[in-house]
């Protein structure tokens, strides 16, 4: 049986394996639906006022319009910053703006310690939180991740599996 060597993701390195992918909890965008809500909510005010006067709808139409615009952008960064997780690292890929994009790579084998947070009660009901990935170096601090004790869990496994290799790999 041969293995499948296909390119599960850009930058993955010969031999590596995708453990798996995940991205900030929905809650994270917040600020885009409150850009959706707060132009289209003005702009319904002087219809709502002016009931008489259909003209105003255009008003809103616009209101709305702009609120959309604002949301796909708010989407649009949420959508393209993810976390990859590989048998080797973890690789941070956050959108900046249409253009920009930072990549931040951290190596399995220079973590020292992994922990997570929930925010009280809305982090319990919504299912979000905060993970930190302690290094040598400095911390990576990933804020609002959708289920924090599962992903905590199978970091945790990660890590643990890339030690295990290290210990097996005659190169180290």
């Amino acid at each position: 049986m041969t293995k499948n060597t296909t390119q599960q993701f850009d930058g993955q390195r010969e031999g590596e394996e995708l453990l798996f992918v995940f991205r900030r909890h929905i809650i994270a965008m917040r600020k885009g639906f409150y850009l959706l809500l707060i132009p289209m909510a003005l702009s319904a005010l002087p219809f709502l006022i002016w009931q008489d006067n259909l003209d105003l709808l255009w008003v809103f139409a616009g209101g709305f319009g702009l609120g959309l615009v604002l949301f796909f952008y708010h989407f649009l960064m949420w959508f393209y910053t993810y976390y990859i997780v590989s048998d080797q690292r973890i690789r941070q890929i956050t959108q900046h703006g249409f253009f920009g994009k930072d990549v931040v790579e951290l190596r399995l084998s220079k973590i020292q310690n992994i922990s997570y947070n929930i925010p009280g009660f809305f982090g319990e009901v919504f299912k979000f939180g905060t993970i930190v990935i302690q290094t040598f170096v400095g911390d990576l601090v990933i804020r609002n991740v959708e289920n924090p004790d599962e992903i905590y869990n199978k970091l945790q496994d990660a890590v643990a599996l890339s030690s295990k290799e290290d210990e097996h790999d005659p190169e180290n």
